[in-house]
């Protein structure tokens, strides 16, 4: 047991105490924390996901159809041979991909309608479009 110069002994236990209670309530915190991540990586997975390929100037599917008023992943894959530049004002996201290279874009939740979509590098035959429905 600790005793210092002019402290009672009872003094110390009760230093000691409050540490332990300390950390404790620290310990909680972090798995309370912790526990919070995890749950907003779950939510996190339950974002759609859809796929685009694009191969030099063609994106396939060139329409895709997503739900309205929901955040959802756009997986594009570059299948060609030079580099490519998915750019859409619309949409808010423009992203240079190499070729043989993929990029996950995460699109927040849109009104329903049409958002147009390009090959900035192949614009006279790289177009399509998200449909939220």
């Amino acid at each position: 047991m600790l005793v210092s110069e002019g402290v009672p002994a009872n003094a110390n236990q009760t230093i000691v105490s409050n540490m332990r209670a300390w950390f404790s309530s620290v310990r909680s915190v972090v798995v309370a924390v912790a526990m919070l991540g995890s749950a907003a990586a779950l939510a996190a997975d339950d974002v759609a996901s859809f796929k685009l390929v694009a191969r030099d100037g063609v994106f396939e599917p060139a329409t895709i159809e997503v739900p309205a008023g929901k955040r959802f992943r756009l997986e594009v894959s570059n299948d060609g041979k030079t580099a490519m530049e998915f750019e859409s004002r619309e949409l808010k996201q423009e992203k240079v991909i190499a070729p043989g290279k993929k990029a996950v874009l995460t699109i927040n939740a849109l009104k329903a309608g049409e958002y147009k979509f390009v090959d900035e590098f192949h614009e006279t035959t790289g177009q399509g479009k998200v449909v939220a429905k």
